[in-house]
């Protein structure tokens, strides 16, 4: 699969390895541009839409090992081989399977607000419907998705979020294949224990990385660290990108 990206060369010449950044659930490669524009300073940067999301081509499976095998060919295609990377939510699950198939291309893995185990709560059915609805009814303008959105009890950052993949009356993700997958992409399948350097980064608010999964982190990345973002949640690093980018500096710095 063939998938849409933003690749930018460092605006000050070095040696430092690419970052590949990785959105999450019903995101774009934008999300992630706060990272992107500080990071490239010294490192080339490369911004993807996973597949069914974004620019990127429609497929019915949406479940991590397509997803991580996708990215590998492109890094092919690319001619990138050791490379960071750096990922958001499900974007953080999809790195972790990245440096599971491809255990010898990644130098350090960056995992913002996600830990590598299958969730048993559904957080998304209200979202799935309001976007259902907004198709239902035809919408074409996004005001008038917003308002219909507002009827499944939606907060207006998500909205405005959601809105940002709406245009000319359809969404860019395909989602009857994210709703089809949905049980995948909440869920995880352990692998073999990942040895290399990983910084997991939690939104002090956010329920996605608390103590409850220590354990299954230690168990996939036996270096692991973790480091909390006061005051943030699940959507850190737009609440505290200055924070987070200070936890990525120091660990991509050592």
């Amino acid at each position: 699969m063939k998938l849409h990206y933003r690749l930018q060369p460092a605006r000050q010449q070095g040696d430092a390895l690419p970052v590949i950044l990785l959105h999450g659930l019903f995101g774009s490669l934008d999300n992630l541009g706060v990272l992107a524009r500080p990071l490239g300073e010294h490192s080339p940067t490369l911004q993807i839409d996973l597949r069914n999301h974004g620019l990127s081509p429609h497929d019915d499976d949406a479940g991590y090992a397509a997803m991580s095998r996708d990215v590998i060919e492109l890094l092919d295609t690319l001619h990138i081989g050791d490379c960071i990377l750096i990922g958001h939510s499900m974007g953080g699950k999809v790195a972790m399977a990245i440096a599971a198939q491809a255990s010898d291309r990644v130098a350090r893995l960056a995992v913002i607000d996600m830990a590598p185990v299958a969730y048993p709560t559904r957080h998304h059915d209200n979202v799935f419907a309001a976007l259902r609805r907004v198709t239902a009814v035809g919408a074409t303008q996004r005001a008038e998705a917003a308002a219909l959105m507002r009827q499944d009890n939606l907060d207006e950052g998500t909205i405005q979020f959601l809105l940002k993949s709406f245009h000319q009356g359809r969404w860019r993700f395909n989602v009857d294949a994210l709703w089809d997958s949905y049980p995948a992409i909440i869920g995880w399948k352990e692998s073999a224990p990942w040895t290399g350097p990983v910084l997991f980064i939690r939104g002090e608010k956010s329920p996605y990385l608390d103590d409850r999964y220590r354990p299954a982190i230690q168990r996939q990345f036996p270096r692991a660290r973790a480091h909390v973002i006061a005051g943030a949640g699940h959507w850190v690093h737009a609440e505290k990108p200055e924070a987070v980018m200070r936890a990525l500096d120091r660990f991509l710095g050592e």
